[in-house]
Formats: structure tokens, sequence, C-alpha cells
């Protein structure tokens, strides 16, 4: 059976080879805090389900104090020249792109072969992991047939890769950080306080307030934690769940699906959801840092107060 480790096995491989080469790279001034980072988390995918709780904040640990003293660097590895890549651009134009169509296509077209169809009797993959697990495998498909195509050197992903990551930095893992503080926050009994602050500000059955305070603390939080997927256990334990589904009898998919939304609104706002907004500033070198979330305040905003009235009527009025 194919389980959800193989996909940690995956990705601590990857991290695994570009930290090995960030150690072999003389001409990076800082190779030596770049292999030890992306080796720790490689560690910590290879290693991270076999060790204890403790080992693996060690790790964390660890990874926070190499990019905190300033130790990672960036790496220019020799792929392909600028003019190459001009030409590659010509040649092909958008079909570029074809590649990465491979990854959502294997994604989506598997879960549904394998659900559907005699296949799930083979019990092939680890039960409600299919889409992920084929989501990875899409991922390598898309990576040999993209170096079949463009007949790349062998090692030109792996340092294309790398050159990338080491642009973005550590912010590379800080979704990935965020995700398990909201997971602790909720374990810390976070929501239950939330909740009992906000029953003493929503007056008794206002439905109305009740989704204005949900939503507000949605984007609040998730500006905060920046991630949705991290402020959304908190909110849905302190207001969510009790007083929106159980006290007022709202429909929990209409509260769920745009309770998310409403935090992806403060996802748009905030520079601590730095894969969205901090990497591509990085990445296009903007001098403005902050310079997509001045861009996208415009429609947050409006976005918000949709999802207030989207809960209020779908959740309330139409489908509970």
């Amino acid at each position: 059976m194919i389980t959800y480790e193989w996909l940690y096995i995956l990705a601590g491989s990857f991290f695994a080879l570009w930290a090995l080469l960030s150690l072999l790279d003389r001409s990076n001034g800082k190779r030596l805090g770049n292999a030890a980072f992306w080796g720790l988390l490689a560690a910590s995918f290879l290693l991270g389900s076999h060790v204890s709780d403790f080992a693996n904040g060690l790790l964390v640990l660890a990874m926070v104090g190499i990019a905190g003293i300033g130790g990672l660097g960036r790496s220019d590895p020799e792929t392909t020249t600028v003019e190459q890549r001009f030409d590659f651009s010509k040649l092909l134009g958008n079909r570029l792109f074809l590649p990465a169509l491979i990854v959502p296509i294997t994604a989506v077209a598997g879960t549904l072969l394998y659900n559907y169809t005699p296949l799930f009797e083979t019990g092939l993959f680890e039960e409600r992991r299919e889409t992920l697990i084929l989501f990875g495998i899409g991922v390598v498909f898309a990576l040999v047939a993209a170096m079949i195509w463009l007949k790349s050197p062998l090692l030109a992903p792996a340092e294309e890769g790398r050159r990338l990551l080491d642009s973005i930095g550590w912010a590379a893992i800080l979704p990935q950080m965020l995700a398990a503080l909201g997971a602790v926050f909720a374990l810390a009994g976070v929501g239950d306080v939330i909740g009992g602050a906000a029953g003493t500000l929503i007056p008794e059955n206002n439905i109305l307030i009740g989704v204005i305070v949900f939503c507000l603390g949605m984007a609040i939080f998730t500006m905060i934690m920046g991630n949705a997927f991290a402020a959304f256990p908190v909110m849905a334990a302190a207001i969510g769940i009790p007083l929106l589904v159980e006290d007022y009898g709202g429909n929990p998919a209409v509260i769920g699906a745009v309770g998310m939304l409403a935090g992806f609104c403060g996802t748009l706002m905030t520079p601590m959801a730095a894969n969205f907004n901090i990497v591509p500033a990085a990445l296009l070198e903007l001098k403005d840092q902050n310079g997509v979330i001045r861009q996208q305040v415009g429609t947050a905003i409006p976005l918000w107060f949709c999802n207030v009235a989207i809960i209020y009527i779908g959740a309330f009025l139409l489908w509970s």
C-alpha cells in the first residue's frame, strides 16, 4: 500500500538533494548555513514520523536559529543561460506550461478513476489520502515529462529548484509552521477562551452579529497567523460550531466553506502570509515588499463583506 509516508519521503529526498548541492556550492558564502537548514528540513520529513515530538521540536528550533542569525544566502547555480531561456520562451510560448498541467490532471483524474472503478478494491492507496498521493505522483510525472521534452541536463531541475528555494529562503516553510501553530492553539484551548469572550459581545439570538464576529475573527486570526487553515480550528471551536451551527442551526457546509473564504481575505492583507505576499515580491524583486498586499486590499475588503452576506443568507435563510 502506498501511504502518506511516501510523500514525506519524496519531499525529504528533494530537500536532502538541495542540502547536498548547497554544501558543494563554493560560490555561495553561506553554503554551510543553507546546507544545514535544508538538511534539517529534510530530516524532519524523513525522520519526523519515527522520532519524538521533542526531537522534532529541536529540529525546528535549530532551523529557526539558523534563519535568525542570517545564516541563509542566495545561490546562483549554473543551469541554462538567459539566452537559452529566452530561446525556449520564443520557441515554445505558453506550451511551456503544459507539464504543470500534468499535476492537477493526475490528481483529479486519478482520484476519480481510483474511487469509482474496481481499482478501489485493490487498496493500493491509503484511505482518504488518495488525492494527496496522486498529487505527488503527478509532480513526479510532470518532472519526468518536462526533462524528456526539453532535454534538460540531469541536475538542471534540482539546481533550478535550489535557486528558487534559496530566493525564497526561510519563508518557504512558514505556511507549514503556521499550520502547526494553529493546531497548537486549538489544543491549548484558545478557541474556548475566544468563544467565552465572544459570548459576552454577541447579543442573544443575534445571528447577523454572530456571523460578523466569526468572519472578522477568521480574517484577523489569519492576518496574525498567516494562514486561514491555522485560523479555522480556533474560530470554528470558538464561534463557528458552538454558536452558529449548534445554537443557531446554521448550515455547517456554508459556514465552513465561506468562513475559510473570510480567512483568505485576511491572507490578502498580511505579510505573515509570506508564500502569497512576500515571496512574490521577493521573486519579482519589487522595491516595496508590501506592494503585493497594497494591490490586494481593494479586493479583500469588499470580498469580506460579501462573505458575511453569503453566510447570513445561505446558512440561515436558504439552506438552514
